[in-house]
């Protein structure tokens, strides 16, 4: 997942699928400001929009662990194609901000050539037991940055970030590391990941920039839920070249300026 030399490399912004709908006109038209200088790649989430669409997707049993304690919706087939069904409604809706805006906007579904996905893992805890489970989902193993070759400022893509595996199959990531893999394989120079809390916060107070290292300490040792993956997320990024990844919920301009939110950079 080497970076691929681009000759405008894009800003990747992770929409938080938990904030998405809160965000605003202001918001919208900072964002196509900025894009009218860099191409953008726009990776979302889905949790918010799942829920909404139906009340089991907010039951305890719509989340397994496995055998590590990691958290994964449990994705069968039919949970692929409602997901696909709440993406499409959600991308309409973000093409449409966009263009209103002077932005050339597709949307991509990332199982069509962009994202690679590895085998999952079968064993989950179920009832108090450790079973076997065929869950559609997996770790990315790579990014082909063809499918977003050719994007110039005032472009964008919006990437739903669903990848294929070795066997063919349509699976589920997370839209935190697919966006980090996505930007290392184009060669962004920064991710943003957009999300409903103002910064990290760490002993209670927010932390306005932190390394890399220390940032995957506090991962491992006191971030939990969404904030841990977006911190490894981070690392992934910066392991893949991007220079800086910033957390926030302010405007992508306000963030990128350091006015507010987190920066995390290598060093």
């Amino acid at each position: 997942m080497n970076a691929t030399p681009a000759q405008h490399p894009p800003t990747v912004v992770k929409l938080g699928g938990s904030c998405l709908a809160d965000l605003d006109g202001g918001w919208w038209d900072d964002l196509a400001g900025h894009g009218q200088e860099r191409p953008l790649v726009l990776v979302h989430g889905w949790s918010k929009p799942l829920k909404q669409l139906s009340p089991r997707y907010s039951e305890p049993s719509a989340v397994l662990r496995d055998r590590y304690g990691n958290q994964s919706r449990w994705t069968t087939p039919e949970v692929i194609e409602d997901i696909k069904a709440v993406s499409a409604e959600l991308g309409r809706e973000v093409l449409k901000r966009l263009e209103q805006r002077g932005i050339t906007a597709r949307r991509l579904l990332g199982s069509d050539g962009l994202v690679r996905a590895g085998a999952g893992e079968r064993w989950w805890w179920k009832d108090k037991q450790l079973v076997e489970l065929e869950n559609l989902v997996g770790p990315i193993t790579g990014v082909d940055p063809a499918p977003l070759t050719g994007l110039r400022p005032k472009d964008a893509c919006l990437v739903t970030p669903l990848a294929r595996n070795e066997a063919g199959q349509e699976v589920n990531t997370d839209a935190d590391r697919a966006a980090a893999a996505i930007a290392g394989a184009t060669g962004a120079t920064d991710l943003i990941l957009v999300t409903d809390v103002a910064h990290l916060l760490i002993d209670g107070e927010p932390v306005s920039e932190i390394t890399a290292e220390a940032a995957a300490e506090f991962r491992d040792k006191g971030a939990t839920g969404g904030m841990r993956k977006k911190l490894r997320a981070a690392g992934e990024a910066l392991d893949r070249g991007v220079e800086r990844v910033v957390i926030g919920s302010a405007p992508v301009t306000d963030l990128l300026a350091a006015r507010t939110g987190t920066v995390i950079t290598r060093t």
